[in-house]
C-alpha cells in the first residue's frame, strides 16, 4: 500500500507563502534540491489543488528550466514522469502530460489509490492537503524548514486540526534549512 505525503517548503513561522503571495525565500539551494529531487523519486503520482498545480508546471512547459542545470533537468525529469491529479472546479484543460483533472476531492478515490499503487503518492499545497489531514489520508509529512520569518501569509498547515505525530527523520542542512520528517498516528508505517 503506497503512502500519502504532504510535503512542503515553509518559513520558520508556518507560510509556504508571505503576504504578498511571494515564496522566491523559499527557493532551495544546490544540496536542499538535491535532497528534494532523492524524496521524489520514492513517488510516482502527485494530487494538487489548481494554484499549486499551476506553480509546479513550469517544469514541463519551460524548458528554460530544466536547462538550468543537470541538478533542475533532474527534477523536471521526475516531475514530467510522474503522474498528477489536479482538483479544480475552474481549470478546464491541463497543458502537461500525464495528468487528470477532477473536480472535487473524494477521500474514497485517494484510499482507493493508496491501496492500488505502487509507489507513494504526494499531496502538494496546503489547502487541498488540508482536506486530506480532515480525512484522515495523510500518513507522512515532509517538511523543509526556511530559517526565515516572513510575519503572515499561506499557512503551511491547516486549522483547527489536532493529530499526534512521530518524528522519523530530521536533517539540517548548510545553509540552515532544517527537514522534518513525520509519521500520523493514522498512517503508521509497517
Amino acid at each position: 500500500m503506497a503512502h500519502l505525503i504532504y510535503s512542503a517548503i515553509l518559513s520558520l513561522d508556518g507560510y509556504i507563502e508571505d503576504k504578498q503571495g511571494g515564496f522566491d525565500w523559499a527557493m532551495p539551494d544546490e544540496e536542499v534540491h538535491t535532497f528534494i529531487n532523492d524524496l521524489e523519486r520514492s513517488a510516482h503520482t502527485y494530487l494538487y489543488g489548481r494554484r499549486m498545480y499551476e506553480t509546479m508546471m513550469v517544469w514541463e512547459t519551460d524548458p528554460n528550466l530544466a536547462a538550468d542545470s543537470p541538478l533542475t533537468r533532474d527534477f523536471a525529469q521526475i516531475w514530467q514522469a510522474a503522474d498528477k491529479i489536479v482538483y479544480s472546479k475552474t481549470l478546464a484543460a491541463a497543458p502537461t502530460r500525464n495528468t487528470q483533472i477532477k473536480r472535487d476531492f473524494n477521500p474514497e478515490a485517494i484510499q482507493h489509490l493508496k491501496k492500488t499503487a505502487q509507489l507513494d503518492i504526494l499531496i502538494g499545497g496546503p489547502e487541498i492537503a488540508a482536506h486530506a489531514f480532515r480525512a484522515g489520508l495523510i500518513d507522512e509529512c515532509q517538511l523543509f524548514i526556511i530559517p526565515i520569518l516572513v510575519g503572515g501569509g499561506k499557512p503551511a498547515l491547516p486549522d483547527n486540526l489536532c493529530l499526534e505525530l512521530e518524528l522519523l527523520e530530521e536533517h539540517r542542512f548548510t545553509n540552515g534549512t532544517v527537514y522534518l520528517r513525520y509519521q500520523t498516528k493514522q498512517g503508521k508505517l509497517t
